[in-house]
């Protein structure tokens, strides 16, 4: 089920009403009806992965009660075969088709002839989120920072629960589990914040990135038909493209949340308006790179152990952050070039200049060399997303070298006024002035004047695209 379809808009009121009408009196029953719409919510799209996702809750549920065993022995056997069976679900439904078609390659080019059996079965939606989340439940059990969770249904649910089910965010046990643990309370508040929040995320992903993608899609599956400005256009509508559509999710599943009384971690915190790579990534998909510190760059030794060590440690975790998103060379690319932006930084020790302000911290606009980081910042961002956008390795880089070709010939002017340039900046500008402006907060969507109008505009926006345009599945449930 995708939150930007009619079905989506039937179960979330359904699930709504019994939440807060039939089963307010009981926080188990609350559980259990949250649960069961969970599974349904992921079995919509594909009964068949119910019991993927079954086997992965429950091998995780017991194991978290061995790793927490005095015995230390015992403790990291358990740890390493959670590890293993996660990563093993992943490596057979995602990589292993990656891994022998490369093994085929590598024995091909010395001659031996070798032909593999490949899986042809659909990726299960959302399976690189629910592992992770899995095993950071059992990690933090062992490094003493949880303890196990005897309710099942509170760890099903923990786990499963839909509004971040398929595309996160990542959620960490120790901030989910007590809240679910806990008696909620209906918040009107609360609950207009998760409806503001929902229109929001809607309006970025109906209006503003399937309408980009509309462009993208025809650039990128035909770029010599273009000249390098359009390619340029497509480039940058693609940065936006993802960004709307990701970020849109997460607005959403952040407001069905709150619709039920949760709080769900950030995923995002405008992004484009970062000053650096570093930057960049404390505020793009802020779940998985926080997971990746927390559970990989620290056991490593992070950057306590020395600058060589240190550039080590943070190479590995961009390359596994690249082949986490997919199977393919370009993904692992796409990590190693954002590799190369934050090392310098780290070398430098500016990695962390940029941690607790925001850009134009105390005025309107950003001052000349803010705008002028922010530009070169996003200028390098996209020229990555090419290599995440293209299908392959070669088409990213055919991209890119077609796009410099007459790169100082064509016409600035005459590219720009065309009609995809006039619809690239159409859908960009109201999603810039919107992050502008609501910058400094992107949970409560703070109050404004003429508040109702603008969302009641926003409401009548999406309508108008929700039944007069075909809406995309959202880009991330391919990882």
């Amino acid at each position: 089920m995708l939150f930007n379809t009619f079905d989506y808009f039937v179960f979330l009121p359904i699930v709504f009403a019994l939440y807060w009408f039939v089963f307010n009196k009981s926080l188990k029953w609350q559980n259990i009806i949250v649960l069961v719409a969970s599974y349904f919510f992921y079995g919509w799209w594909n009964w068949k992965f119910l019991g993927l996702l079954g086997l992965s809750t429950l091998l995780d549920y017991y194991y978290g009660f061995f790793v927490a065993s005095p015995n230390k022995r015992k403790a990291k056997l358990f740890l390493w075969l959670s590890i293993f069976n996660n990563l093993g679900i992943l490596a057979v439904f995602k990589y292993y088709n990656f891994f022998v078609t490369e093994f085929e390659s590598a024995l091909g080019s010395m001659g031996i002839h070798f032909t593999p059996m490949l899986i042809k079965i659909a990726l299960p939606v959302g399976i690189s989120f629910y592992t992770f989340h899995g095993m950071s439940y059992v990690f933090d059990i062992y490094r003493g920072k949880l303890k196990p969770i005897r309710n099942f249904v509170e760890y099903a649910l923990f786990v499963s629960f839909f509004p971040l089910l398929v595309a996160g965010p990542i959620e960490r046990a120790n901030h989910l589990l007590p809240q679910i643990q806990t008696r909620r309370f209906f918040n009107y508040q609360q609950a207009v914040e998760a409806c503001r929040l929902i229109l929001w995320g809607l309006f970025k992903k109906i209006v503003i990135a399937d309408n980009l993608a509309t462009v993208v899609n025809q650039i990128y599956e035909s770029p010599g038909e273009y000249n390098s400005i359009s390619l340029i256009l497509g480039m940058i509508a693609f940065s936006f493209q993802i960004y709307g559509d990701f970020s849109g999710y997460s607005d959403i599943a952040m407001g069905s949340a709150k619709l039920l009384g949760f709080e769900l971690l950030s995923n995002f915190r405008f992004p484009y308006f970062s000053r650096d790579i570093a930057e960049f990534w404390r505020r793009w998909h802020i779940s998985l790179s926080s997971w990746f510190k927390d559970y990989v760059y620290i056991p490593l030794g992070g950057s306590k152990e020395g600058k060589l060590k240190a550039f080590r440690n943070t190479i590995i975790i961009f390359i596994l952050s690249g082949f986490w998103h997919g199977a393919s060379w370009n993904f692992i690319v796409w990590g190693g070039i954002h590799a190369c932006g934050f090392l310098p930084l780290l070398f430098l020790n500016r990695n962390r200049n940029n941690v607790n302000d925001i850009v134009a911290q105390d005025s309107m606009f950003p001052n000349l060399k803010e705008l002028g980081q922010v530009l070169g910042t996003f200028l390098f961002v996209s020229i990555a997303w090419v290599f995440f956008r293209a299908h392959t390795l070669t088409e990213a880089v055919l991209y890119l070298k077609q796009l410099t070709l007459g790169l100082f010939q064509e016409n600035l002017m005459e590219s720009l006024a065309s009609a995809k340039g006039k619809r690239i900046f159409l859908f960009i500008v109201p999603l810039l002035l919107g992050d502008w402006y609501f910058r400094k907060n992107e949970r409560q969507l703070k109050t404004f004047r003429y508040q109702y109008i603008f969302y009641f505009v926003i409401t009548l926006v999406i309508l108008y695209y929700f039944f007069n345009a075909k809406s995309d599945s959202f880009i991330y449930f391919q990882f």
